[in-house]
């Protein structure tokens, strides 16, 4: 029998099972960063060492550049990539002390006038970057990098100047949509799950949740997606899911769907792990790199999630 060079894996139930085919992914194509995220939340690997991965991405300015959000390349500091860090420190425990204090003056220093963040700074210019991310002289203000910040420094009882405007930015998007697509809802929910005006966060994704089912934008068929369109912009089977919205069950989107719903779901998101043992990138490809890096987050979030939910992943 030829030699494939791909060593062949035991067929056990251990091998089969969902975390063990992700492990194998993760180590033949993940960056150190999430080989050590991986180990930290699947294998009893250290947060130092997550951390001191993390910290190659990291500039003198206190924001994080360098491709760590894979479809920003290059090495200066960005929003998406600072929001990018500090999602890795809340899921070791480290989102807090000096090391977020020097991200608060990162934020600080590219904020817009009304205190929130782009999606995109300018300096982004020159390097290359996704053709469906605008470089603009003056972005706007944005909740997609702005929500998940301010909500998850927020999680951790941050206390920082540049949050009290911040928030508010954030409470007046959220209040006004009225039609919106699903990553922004995502960004939304990211911002109410730990707001600290717990009614007032309740009562915005109680109405947020009725947009999305009215705007069909959760893909409650797995098996009938053709009755789901696709927000513009978006890949063309790029669908987002119940789980993609509540990706805990502590979510106050997790409200939004019923139990069968969320079932399907998590049933969908179980069979979308692919023969390598990875789960898919679901956004645009636009060129090799950013997409074999995205998949690695993609997934350790799959696993995270479905463990979340208390179903089997090995």
């Amino acid at each position: 029998m030829a030699d494939t060079g791909v060593s062949s894996l035991p067929s056990t139930p251990q091998a089969r099972s969902p975390l063990f085919r992700a492990e194998q992914f993760v180590w033949l194509t993940a960056r150190v960063l999430e080989q050590r995220l991986f180990a930290h939340h699947f294998l009893h690997g250290t947060p130092d060492a997550v951390e001191t991965a993390l910290d190659a991405y990291r500039n003198d300015d206190g924001g994080y550049g360098h491709a760590l959000d894979p479809d920003l390349r290059g090495p200066v500091s960005q929003p998406l990539h600072t929001a990018h860090a500090l999602r890795v420190l809340d899921a070791i425990g480290r989102c807090g002390g000096q090391r977020v204090e020097r991200v608060c003056r990162y934020l600080t220093s590219v904020s817009t006038a009304d205190g929130a963040l782009p999606a995109v700074h300018p300096g982004q210019r020159g390097y290359p970057v996704a053709p469906f991310v605008p470089v603009v002289d003056h972005p706007p203000s944005d909740l997609l990098a702005t929500g998940p910040v301010v909500g998850l420094l927020h999680r951790n009882q941050v206390w920082h100047a540049w949050l009290f405007r911040a928030t508010d930015f954030c409470w007046q998007a959220v209040d006004s949509l009225e039609k919106s697509h699903p990553c922004e809802v995502e960004a939304a929910v990211a911002f109410l799950d730990s707001a600290p005006d717990r009614p007032r966060a309740e009562a915005a994704a109680d109405r947020l949740g009725r947009m999305v089912r009215e705007q069909r934008l959760a893909a409650l068929d797995p098996d009938r997606l053709d009755r789901y369109p696709v927000a513009p912009g978006y890949a063309p089977t790029e669908h987002h899911f119940p789980h993609d919205f509540a990706r805990s069950p502590d979510s106050l989107a997790r409200a939004w769907f019923t139990d069968a719903e969320m079932a399907r779901s998590l049933d969908h998101l179980t069979s979308a792990q692919q023969d390598d043992g990875g789960w898919p990138a679901r956004r645009r490809q636009w060129s090799p790199a950013p997409t074999l890096e995205s998949r690695p987050l993609e997934t350790i979030a799959a696993l995270r999630t479905l463990r979340s939910y208390g179903r089997f992943t090995g």
